[in-house]
């Protein structure tokens, strides 16, 4: 059968997620199967993207297709490149906060992270009145506006990056080979289907087995409870820096998360599961950006993770997660960041919070307020998806 491989890596994928290490309830699973069928969805996707010569930008992961602690401010394009060929990128800046570039010389696998070949942000471009702008790459000389191709170059990975979901508005991208414009690629043939079905198999075991090892790099071998000081992101996000940790909570205990409110074009927070995903940040308050979070009169914006609702405005919703991880991210730096920008973190009960935290009675929200911010998340979000 031609989808046989196919149907074959989907048995082995049920295998590993219902074998994950992880696993100890129920919920686990269920997520876990949950995950696998968007990573299903993923690789179909992917395998059928997987075009150089007529290249497009797929959306990479969404609310249904996630991976890698997705962050949920974000929307991820990428497309695959030759590095003998030449192509053109162009669009128009919208008015979210970031927009970056990345060329990588590969795919993850469970023993490795790709090579960021090179990474900017639109700074790096002459962008119009109108928003307006292009870039070329391909294996000539860098210079501005041209990004030299590596001989190892395999994909281009682009980042559009919300900080208010409310107002901030997408761009638009294409991409071309030059050689390419105008032209049309060949029908396809039942040889190339065969080895799409293969190629899409081989992504999906590549997947999960890549993002169950992943947190084990980055996060389980730091003390739990605990988050790193602000550091360079693994991977060559040159304008980016993150702080990351796992947590382990009791229902009636709360993580109060304090950090300075950045100089930083985007700061933003979210909760993972043990799957590495984000957790439902549509329906819930999983994560924060700083221009979504209450900021203190100190500068200060203190996030409360807990199970229990305290009725403040910066709780994070663990949704009947207990374990999980934590992921600060700051983008479009101008600097570096310094271990007095990072957060600081205390456990305390969830009936302790009006004494620990100094400007209780300011963060407080009613049932009617919380819900007005739940709906302008589904509104941002069902836009967003919309395109």
């Amino acid at each position: 059968m031609l989808t046989q491989p196919f149907a074959d890596a989907i048995a082995a994928a049920e295998q590993i997620i219902a074998g994950a290490a992880h696993i100890r309830t129920e919920q686990d699973l269920v997520e876990g199967y949950d995950y696998l069928a968007g990573s299903i969805r993923a690789a179909l996707q992917m395998a059928w993207a997987y075009e150089r010569d007529f290249p497009f930008f797929v959306q990479s992961t969404g609310p249904y297709t996630k991976m890698g602690l997705d962050n949920p401010d974000t929307l991820y394009y990428h497309s695959y490149l030759r590095p003998d060929a030449e192509y053109v990128v162009t669009g128009k800046r919208g008015t979210t906060r970031d927009l970056s570039f990345q060329v990588l010389n590969g795919n993850y696998s469970p023993v490795d992270v790709p090579d960021s070949l090179t990474a900017f942000d639109d700074r790096a471009l002459e962008v119009g009145p109108d928003g307006s702008y292009e870039l070329r790459l391909g294996p000539g000389e860098a210079r501005p506006g041209y990004v030299h191709l590596a001989a190892d170059s395999a994909m281009l990975v682009v980042r559009e990056v919300y900080s208010d979901w409310a107002v901030e508005k997408p761009g638009t991208i294409r991409i071309a080979r030059v050689d390419g414009i105008g032209d049309a690629p060949p029908p396809l043939t039942k040889d190339q289907l065969t080895k799409r079905y293969g190629v899409a198999g081989k992504m999906l075991i590549s997947r999960i087995k890549t993002f169950l090892a992943f947190p084990e790099w980055f996060y389980l071998n730091l003390p739990v409870n605990t988050m790193t000081e602000p550091r360079s992101t693994p991977g060559g996000l040159t304008t980016q820096f993150s702080s990351a940790g796992h947590y382990e909570l009791a229902d009636e205990q709360a993580m109060i998360i304090t950090v300075p409110k950045s100089d930083a074009p985007y700061q933003g927070f979210q909760l993972g599961s043990m799957w590495y995903l984000s957790l439902d940040y549509i329906n819930h308050q999983t994560s924060l950006t700083a221009d979504q979070a209450h900021v203190d009169p100190d500068g200060m914006i203190r996030l409360v993770v807990s199970e229990r609702n305290p009725g403040l405005a910066n709780w994070i919703e663990r949704t009947g997660h207990d374990r999980g991880y934590l992921q600060f991210r700051w983008q479009r730096l101008a600097r570096d960041m310094k271990p007095e920008d990072g957060p600081t973190v205390e456990v305390v009960t969830v009936d302790e919070l009006a004494q620990r935290l100094p400007f209780y009675d300011q963060a407080r929200v009613t049932p009617d307020q919380w819900r007005a911010r739940i709906a302008v998340r589904q509104a941002a979000v069902a836009e967003r998806m919309l395109g």
